[in-house]
């Protein structure tokens, strides 16, 4: 479960960084509030998460490769292989941490 815990972690991680450029400043409200939610919610699932997992472990780099997927697929951020080879490079880190953790 604890693994879960930290997936969703890193999904709303992915969640508060894709909203932080649309809060403007945190004077848009909506965008404002969606980045509050998905804070709070990504450190309820890591603090979770931290029960069974290795505090070397957490932090994976979900949120990272997360967010810089969405900052190619939305925000239109180059997409250069060089990036996407280091986004691959965090996936398979998350992967092997994984696997070598007990």
């Amino acid at each position: 479960m604890a693994w879960t815990y930290l997936v969703l972690a890193g999904l709303f991680e992915i969640g508060f960084a894709a909203t932080l450029k649309l809060t403007e400043n945190f004077t848009k409200l909506w965008p404002t509030l969606v980045f509050a939610v998905c804070i709070v919610l990504s450190f309820t699932f890591l603090e979770r998460s931290l029960k069974e997992i290795p505090i070397s472990t957490v932090w994976t780099g979900i949120g990272a490769a997360g967010t810089a997927l969405v900052g190619i697929l939305v925000y239109k951020e180059p997409a250069t292989a060089l990036r996407l080879f280091f986004i691959m490079t965090l996936i398979a880190s998350i992967v092997g941490l994984k696997f070598a953790t007990k």
